[in-house]
């Protein structure tokens, strides 16, 4: 009896010591728990991001611009004075040589002018003979004392001088209506190609050149030299290479790649298109390039410093800002950027950067500022010590 209540005290003692070390034990988890709470929910705060390392390189890049080829010399052919087209010798695709009779023109009332300003130098000069003969005689006469009135032969001297102005000024008409008889024949202003025809024989033309709706007769363009016109956008400006030839292709030629070299800069850029004229200087003895076609030029845009570049995918914006997203320390940093040449899906970037700095590869504006992240693996790792890794 003595033994089954030693047995009963002791079970007694070892449930109690059970039931008060499982509530210490209890207690102990819910202590434990807030914090272990607060870490599971920061790792799960942390966006998983893949960096790269922002590169210092020098830019020397070709890259494909529009261009448009232009013939070197053309002109609208227009008449100088109103007439008749009487003979036009040419058509579109003819071969003109300078100086060659092109068109001929006819007008009346041009000859009529000539003949009476012919007339009108000859009776100048009738009269002056006239009034020449009188006052040789009198100088004759005036040598026998008071025979003629020194008065009378004072007016005959001006007479003769009066009449001498009037043969120079009917003689300068007379040129002049030569002068406008010679503009009925128009000749080619240099040897070219007649690229447009817009009279017939027939039709009135006159001096209508640059009033609105006026139409040449015929339009004359120089094939032998053109000019490739390159519009170069603003931002490459800054460095215009100095090749001795710049490369070339036409869709007429696809499988061609012409050259030619840089001929003439414009130094100007235009405020509508942000673009500065280039052009490039194109011999085509041949004719096989033709004037008003389109070409891609192959463009090389060089830097003699070092610049910073960070794939294209890494620039982002928010319609206030341009900017990159800089990690460290495992937080995101917006950094306004100014953009420069992109090449090879590398954008060149200018702003407060440094080689090395880590930024989001494919950066969106999703990823707030000062927002936690984390590298992900096979990503660019960053030490701890909080120093960017050179890529």
């Amino acid at each position: 009896m003595r033994f089954t209540v030693l047995r009963l005290t002791v079970l007694r003692r070892t449930v109690i010591a059970l039931v008060g070390w499982a509530a210490l034990a209890g207690c102990r988890g819910q202590a434990a728990s807030p914090a272990t709470d607060r870490a599971g929910a920061d790792a799960a705060a942390s966006q998983a991001v893949s960096v790269t390392a922002v590169e210092s390189r020098r830019l020397s890049t070709t890259l494909s611009l529009p261009a448009q080829i232009t013939p070197y010399e053309s002109v609208d052919i227009y008449p100088k004075v109103t007439g008749f087209i009487d003979l036009l010798r040419v058509d579109r695709g003819s071969h003109v040589h300078r100086g060659e009779l092109i068109v001929r023109l006819s007008a009346p009332e041009l000859v009529a002018q000539r003949g009476q300003a012919d007339a009108a130098v000859q009776s100048a000069e009738a009269k002056l003979a006239s009034d020449q003969g009188t006052y040789l005689h009198l100088v004759d006469a005036a040598k026998t004392p008071g025979v003629v009135a020194g008065n009378d032969l004072l007016i005959a001297e001006h007479t003769v001088r009066a009449d001498s102005a009037e043969v120079e000024a009917a003689r300068d008409g007379l040129r002049t209506t030569t002068q406008l008889e010679s503009y009925l024949e128009i000749r080619a202003p240099f040897d070219g190609v007649v690229t447009s025809r817009n009279m017939h024989p027939g039709a009135l033309v006159g001096p209508a050149a640059g009033q609105p709706g006026a139409e040449p007769i015929v339009r004359i363009v120089d094939i032998t030299r053109l000019r490739v016109v390159v519009p170069v956008p603003e931002a490459y400006v800054g460095n215009i290479a100095t090749d001795p030839k710049v490369g070339f292709t036409v869709p007429a030629y696809p499988d061609r790649t012409f050259s030619a070299p840089v001929a003439r800069i414009a130094h100007d850029v235009d405020q509508r298109t942000r673009t500065m004229a280039v052009e490039l200087d194109v011999r085509n003895p041949d004719g096989r390039l033709t004037p008003g076609t389109f070409a891609n030029v192959e463009w090389h845009v060089e830097r003699t410093y070092p610049t910073l570049f960070v794939p294209s995918a890494a620039i982002t914006t928010d319609l206030q800002r341009t900017f990159v997203i800089r990690v460290q320390n495992g937080r995101a940093n917006w950094v306004d950027v100014t953009t420069g040449v992109t090449a090879n899906g590398d954008t060149e970037v200018f702003g407060n950067l440094q080689p090395g700095d880590l930024v989001i590869r494919n950066a969106t504006d999703a990823v707030r500022p000062n927002t936690s992240v984390r590298v992900k693996n096979g990503s660019v790792a960053e030490p701890e010590s909080g120093v960017p890794l050179h890529h």
